[in-house]
């Protein structure tokens, strides 16, 4: 369970987001900057070949979540990155809001109340999560970015690459920037893969979790959120 900390004591609480506190993924935010493309050739073409992919992408993932990043963001090659930034905001109200769990704002709010530094720490992109964590009113967005040449997407992600021991990195710099302690911070996540950013943190929770990550959970008598019914402790 959470140590009870004095003002003090508090730290950072990072919170994952995809399927930690929305149904969506990067895939789906993808899909949708596809089928909204200016044009409409680039659009069918774009969202076909997502939607052909879907199979590979599902493999990757299960594989390595890096080398997923690696190869799925190469579909962003060719965006402008005005155009991406310009269509962020109405992404995020028809991707992203309808696909946030209910009790996502209210879980966040929690630990602001409680003197958390509020921190989103996620391998989605920087421009596509933006809105998300203003609306979340997170204190700040820690996100993977793309590289642009020219002020269009080259496919490639600036380093270092967001995914497993690369969160844990990003949250320690996080806390010695600021004179946080490590052991006092808490992080949420709803995936195995995101085991080290769990286990780095002295007050590790999962949310809306994964069958393996509800067992380890539940072994390690770690707290368990179901954001899509409240956001207290499911007392499991």
């Amino acid at each position: 369970m959470p140590k009870n900390l004095s003002p003090a004591g508090r730290s950072a609480a990072f919170y994952d987001f995809d399927g930690t506190l929305t149904s969506g993924n990067v895939v789906t935010r993808y899909a949708w900057f596809a089928k909204n493309h200016p044009s409409r050739l680039q659009a069918a073409r774009r969202y076909g070949k997502t939607l052909a992919g879907v199979p590979l992408w599902i493999l990757l993932n299960a594989c390595s979540r890096r080398a997923f990043n690696v190869v799925f963001y190469r579909q962003y090659a060719g965006f402008e990155e005005a155009w991406l930034r310009s269509r962020s905001q109405a992404m995020f109200e028809r991707e992203i809001l309808p696909k946030m769990f209910p009790y996502a704002k209210a879980r966040v709010a929690a630990d602001r109340r409680a003197g958390y530094k509020t921190v989103m720490v996620s391998g989605g992109l920087d421009f596509a999560l933006q809105a998300a964590a203003e609306y979340l009113a997170f204190d700040d967005l820690i996100a993977n970015r793309l590289e642009f040449a020219e002020g269009v997407a080259t496919g490639r992600v600036v380093a270092p690459l967001l995914a497993g021991r690369e969160k844990v990195e990003a949250m320690r710099a996080y806390c010695e920037r600021r004179g946080l302690a490590m052991a006092e911070a808490k992080a949420y996540s709803d995936s195995k893969s995101d085991m080290p950013m769990l286990e780095a943190v002295g007050n590790p929770a999962v949310s809306n979790p994964d069958a393996r990550l509800r067992r380890a959970a539940l072994e390690r008598s770690w707290p368990i959120y179901d954001l899509s019914k409240d956001y207290g402790e499911s007392g499991e």
